[in-house]
């Protein structure tokens, strides 16, 4: 009987150890969770007063359309937002340079399409500064914004885009165009469905996406809005 009780109070000791350690885990990457979501230079919509919304096309590849993009913006009269990787841009420079000189906004979508919220911060820094560096060289310019790849980011992330006095951008609509399932009409309908004013809808250069524009672009006049580069809707 001595020994079953000694047993049971062993178990019961581990048991409560075990909530109590479960309890502490929760908490902790909760705030670690609040912390990173409060963060001031994390972005997932503008918070101007304009009627307002921007693109972000966050490219890696795709090159081949982008001239098309570019058309449809001019004839638009639009400016945007590109995101490019710094190792597109080394393969790509006049490309890049067309986009900056027909007064798009260049932002940084790091040097790799990899998952940031997965290194170091180390690796995070080494990854932004070296596609820092590249776009200045090709533009003349360093970007002032971040959009990681996937939306993926850590607390060391965010702490290295600080570092290089970048705001982070998520987004808020996302056009998911790169799934084989989506349509020009399916692309549409999620931007014009879900675009509320000071929205960030992010895109990629997919020919559905470069079928949908004409019509994107002008329901969303329709509706008021002016489109505009993500800088000018962040006060």
């Amino acid at each position: 009987m001595k020994i079953f009780y000694i047993k049971y109070k062993i178990i019961y000791i581990i048991l409560i150890f075990m909530i109590i350690l479960s309890l502490f885990i929760y908490l902790y990457f909760r705030n670690q969770s609040i912390h990173t979501f409060n963060n001031s230079n994390i972005y997932y919509e503008g918070n101007s007063n304009k009627n307002a919304v921007s693109f972000a096309c966050n490219v890696d590849w795709g090159e081949e359309l982008i001239s098309d993009m570019l058309k449809i913006f001019d004839d638009s009269n639009i400016k945007i937002t590109f995101f490019v990787t710094g190792k597109w841009a080394e393969k790509n420079p006049e490309m890049l340079r067309e986009m900056y000189k027909n007064g798009h906004e260049i932002g940084s979508h790091g040097y790799m399409h990899r998952n940031y919220g997965d290194l170091s911060y180390t690796l995070n820094l080494e990854e932004i500064k070296k596609a820092d560096t590249i776009i200045a060289k090709i533009i003349g310019k360093k970007p002032k914004l971040f959009a990681p790849p996937s939306g993926s980011f850590n607390d060391s992330t965010i702490q290295a885009a600080k570092e290089e006095n970048h705001n982070v951008i998520m987004w808020t609509v996302d056009t998911i165009d790169w799934r084989k399932d989506s349509t020009k009409d399916i692309i549409i309908d999620r931007v014009i469905s879900k675009t509320n004013r000071n929205s960030i809808i992010l895109m990629h250069p997919k020919e559905e996406t470069i079928k949908a524009l004409p019509i994107i672009i002008e329901k969303l006049k329709d509706k008021g809005f002016s489109i505009e580069k993500i800088s000018d809707i962040l006060n």
